[in-house]
């Protein structure tokens, strides 16, 4: 096991890309005690699977379980229950891949998920000490992470309404979090290439107006690009510094809706192909000592 408690492990989002990114998961799991792991969207549930150890949920979450006749799609969105149905992925699919909440609590990794205030625009955040409070909220946090507008039904947590984390202030790349925690060397698994950039709204007055209830849902996506972009370029300053190793896919093979397993297990082998080419480079940052060591 590679020491590197002084790395934080960041994990972007983007639905089910983040099947590329799972066999990194489940290397690191195997092979790597990291200090700190963060994600937002799909990229809070790879983060809450590292802390919990699970190398089988990390595998199924995005392969396996789109196989399941209630994990989603057109006419469960048209019931109201969401292209991806929050309801079965973050409640009766726990009977299926249950979460190890003993390994979890054992962990001395610092975790941390967040989501947006659909009512308020304030990012919210849960880490380590929520989760052991309320073991319930580990479902719950992830869910309301990952629920995109318009695609899932608000999450309510409290009676307050949540949505997606990538809609908060990070952008969606929890640089500025693992900074605050501390740490100065990161790891990121990016879901999107290396040259990709978001591009803002075309029409951003329509995109409000389709969010009359909630118009901070609206103000948020028009900010979104500006807010992953400036996230994008500092972790690029950091790998340029030799402060990060950054994990950029260079044969996705899957679009953040794709539900057809056959396509997502062939996704998943791109990127264990991928990362098998590169593991050799990631022992070699991983194990360099601490910057005060050096």
């Amino acid at each position: 096991m590679i020491d590197a408690q002084d790395v934080a492990l960041i994990v972007e989002g983007g639905g089910m890309r983040n099947s590329y990114t799972a066999p990194a998961i489940v290397r690191l799991i195997e092979q790597v005690k990291f200090g700190w792991v963060g994600g937002v969207s799909a990229g809070a549930v790879h983060a809450l699977n590292y802390a919990s150890a699970d190398v089988r949920r990390a595998r199924a979450a995005f392969t396996e379980l789109a196989s399941h006749p209630h994990f989603g799609g057109v006419l469960k969105l048209a019931r109201g229950k969401g292209y991806f149905n929050s309801e079965f992925l973050y409640g009766q699919a726990e009977q299926l891949l249950p979460f190890d909440f003993a390994t979890f609590a054992a962990s001395s990794t610092q975790v941390h998920v967040e989501a947006m205030r659909a009512d308020t625009g304030d990012t919210v955040s849960w880490g380590r000490d929520d989760f052991l409070r309320d073991p319930s909220l580990v479902a719950r946090a992830a869910r309301a992470s990952s629920t995109v507008p318009k695609v899932m039904p608000i999450t309510l947590i409290d009676a307050a309404p949540y949505v997606d984390g990538a809609l908060g202030t990070s952008g969606g790349l929890l640089i500025d979090a693992a900074r605050r925690a501390g740490f100065t060397r990161f790891v990121v698994l990016a879901t999107r290439p290396r040259d990709y950039w978001k591009k803002p709204l075309v029409q951003p007055a329509a995109v409000r107006g389709m969010f009359r209830r909630y118009p901070e849902i609206g103000n948020a996506l028009h900010v979104r690009a500006g807010r992953y972009n400036a996230a994008k370029r500092e972790i690029l300053a950091a790998e340029r510094a030799g402060d990060a190793l950054v994990f950029f896919p260079d044969n996705m093979q899957a679009e953040s809706i794709e539900r057809r397993p056959s396509k997502l297990h062939r996704n998943f082998a791109a990127g264990q192909a991928q990362l098998e080419r590169e593991w050799e480079r990631w022992v070699e940052f991983l194990a360099a000592p601490a910057p005060s060591l050096r």
